[in-house]
């Protein structure tokens, strides 16, 4: 018996390194798949150019190898455990489909959480968040993904009636380089401190553990329960505290099960992702708004966004309110990319094409148009939301820069021939302000009084003149 249960895990063994061997012969061909489809292409650019310039690129300096420093990727390695118990009378091919199967579904929930896979070595499993798009939310996603993999696993388990596999992972957040190889099909090899920390984790752990660094931990904590594991010694940086990651909290449970979020765990990640979507908006507003925008600018948008938050707290908005506040504020004046009158339509439809991606509902956008639409002038909110947007976007009429600020907005609408003299429209800033009006109570609290001194300035101007 003990001779054919070695046998059998010798044999296991074999596949398995049969298995590496021809991952390995398979990634060294299509790099040099690559690299002659690369020659190619760069021979025919060196075609047009010369055609079109008579210059000539240097192909060495095409061919030079790629790479990109990420100041915050987290890093997972994980382990599957199980040959150890494989006992006579198992089937090893079967086994081995089903260790395929378990790899497949790992790499389905990597693309689910937008993480990249870097490589796969028999029964060993690498991956990275936050590469190659950076983002903030890279920890918790990992973390999840990690909390699945166990799920999944526990399923395997009892669907096959045997307890073989079992994982260990190890997971810590920090900086990485990456290699970039390929051109149509672009592969990854990240390197640093922070991948062998993360291999170092995963040999130091438990089976059926999840384990993540102090710098893992301070960024997933509002969301998990982690317990402390210990710690780790790093070459010259000391002692590395480690977590074990129990679940999702119970407030973010769905029904009970710490494996399955719920929408206020959705509503919480986004509003950490919004910062990333923030950046990405705010960079297109600055590469693409027309230069005569003086008022419709950057800073109008990010004021908007920032008081949506002010108010809507102050008004006893829920987290999902403020979520979809914050982004219809930063997509209001978004279709100024695209032409000046109907912009907020064109934010809408801006918004609808963006925000899927990031997860956010064809309900949840339906709403922020809505409430993006509630901007166009004159405004007639109609909801709660809509009180809220529309104070924010007026928010300068009663603050102390508000003259400076309405200048901003004459010459705007005066380089495009859609108001008159500076007399003229002093004039129609006194009627606006005067039959204006905040429709919330935190707006009119902060804003009315100041509103009221702004139009008497306003007179005082109109009179000097």
């Amino acid at each position: 018996m003990v001779q054919q249960n070695e046998e059998l895990l010798k044999r296991i063994a074999k596949l398995v390194k049969q298995n590496q061997d021809l991952a390995e012969q398979h990634d060294k061909l299509s790099r040099e798949h690559e690299k002659l489809q690369a020659k190619l292409d760069n021979f025919k650019a060196i075609v047009t150019k010369l055609k079109d310039k008579g210059d000539l690129p240097d192909e060495k300096e095409l061919e030079k190898p790629h790479s990109l420093k990420f100041k915050m990727a987290t890093v997972l390695f994980a382990n599957i455990h199980g040959f150890s118990r494989i006992s006579e009378g198992m089937d090893s091919e079967k086994l081995m489909d089903e260790l395929d199967t378990v790899l497949f579904k790992f790499d389905m929930l990597m693309n689910t959480y937008n993480i990249n896979k870097i490589r796969t070595i028999g029964d060993s499993y690498m991956c990275a968040g936050g590469i190659p798009v950076k983002n903030i939310t890279n920890p918790v996603e990992v973390v999840l993904a990690a909390v699945k993999m166990q799920q999944y696993l526990e399923k395997v388990r009892k669907r096959s009636g045997h307890d073989i596999w079992d994982l260990k992972i190890g997971i810590h957040t920090g900086p990485v380089t990456a290699d970039i190889a390929g051109k149509k099909k672009v592969s990854y090899d990240i390197k640093g401190d922070t991948v062998n920390i993360a291999s170092r984790m995963e040999s130091s752990g438990e089976v059926g553990k999840i384990l993540i660094s102090v710098m893992t931990y301070e960024l997933v904590k509002e969301f998990f329960v982690c317990e402390y594991y210990g710690k780790l010694p790093v070459k010259y940086k000391g002692d590395l505290e480690m977590f074990s990651v129990m679940g999702l909290k119970p407030e973010f449970c769905l029904d009970g099960d710490a494996f399955a979020p719920n929408q206020e765990f959705e509503t919480k990640f986004k509003l950490i992702q919004f910062t990333d979507i923030q950046e990405i908006i705010l960079d297109r507003l600055e590469k693409e708004l027309p230069r005569y925008l003086y008022y419709h600018n950057v800073k109008h948008t990010v004021d908007v966004v920032t008081e949506v938050e002010l108010i809507g707290w102050a008004e006893g908005c829920t987290d999902d309110e403020v979520l979809l506040l914050k982004t219809a504020g930063l997509f209001h004046d978004a279709g100024h990319t695209i032409a000046y009158d109907g912009h907020e339509e064109l934010g809408c439809q801006l918004a609808r094409d963006f925000l899927p991606r990031y997860g956010y509902s064809d309900e949840q956008i339906e709403k922020i148009c809505i409430i993006i639409m509630a901007t166009e002038m004159p405004p007639k909110p109609t909801s709660l939301l809509e009180r809220i947007i529309c104070d924010a976007d007026l928010d300068y009429l009663g603050r102390s820069d508000m003259i400076p600020v309405s200048n901003t907005l004459y010459k705007e609408l005066n380089e495009q021939d859609k108001i008159g003299t500076f007399k003229e429209w002093n004039k129609l800033q006194v009627k606006f302000i005067s039959g204006h009006q905040y429709f919330t109570k935190t707006a009119r609290s902060l804003r009315e009084v100041n509103k009221q001194k702004q139009i008497e300035r306003i007179k005082d101007l109109i009179d000097e003149e």
